[in-house]
Parts: C-alpha cells; sequence; structure tokens
C-alpha cells in the first residue's frame, strides 16, 4: 500500500502549536502513522460533515479527509474532544 502525503490546514497547525510537548508529541505521531494507514481500526466518520473522519487519541480528537486521487491525507483540525467539533 503506497505511503499518503500528510497535509495540514492552517487550523490544525495553529491548535498543535497551542497545545502541551507531550500532547503534542502524541497527536504528531498518531497523524504521521495516518500515512501509513489512512483508516485505522477505530477511525469514524462524522455524521452531518461529508467525507471528515476522526480518530481518538486519549482525551484529543483528530479530524481529517482522505484524498485516495491524490494520496493526501488533510487534517482539518484537533483539540480536546469537548471543543473539537464546535466550528465543523
Amino acid at each position: 500500500m503506497p505511503r499518503y502525503h500528510v497535509t495540514y490546514a492552517s487550523a490544525a497547525a495553529r491548535a498543535l502549536r497551542r497545545l502541551d510537548r507531550p500532547v503534542q508529541r502524541r497527536l504528531a505521531d498518531a497523524i504521521d502513522r495516518l500515512g501509513d494507514d489512512p483508516r485505522p481500526h477505530g477511525a469514524k466518520a462524522l455524521q452531518g460533515a461529508d467525507g471528515l473522519l476522526r480518530i481518538r487519541v486519549g482525551d484529543y480528537r483528530i479530524i481529517y479527509a482522505i484524498h485516495d486521487e491524490q494520496l493526501v491525507v488533510l487534517v482539518a483540525t484537533l483539540g480536546h474532544r469537548r471543543e473539537v467539533y464546535r466550528n465543523l
């Protein structure tokens, strides 16, 4: 299976920079693994948000889209589970 290129939306990059270093590392590792397997076990499609999926990393969520034609995973946003779904 080919490796997908992972890109960040500006909101996702900004949200990642605002987090504590240990949380940043955990989320960055999970995002990097999306390049190898963009549909890992536990990934769920979001209701009402066409084409978006989410994965859980502790209390944090990574919201992303997969573009199979270009082999790209676009990380749309990420954040604490309480707040991440508010602006979708």
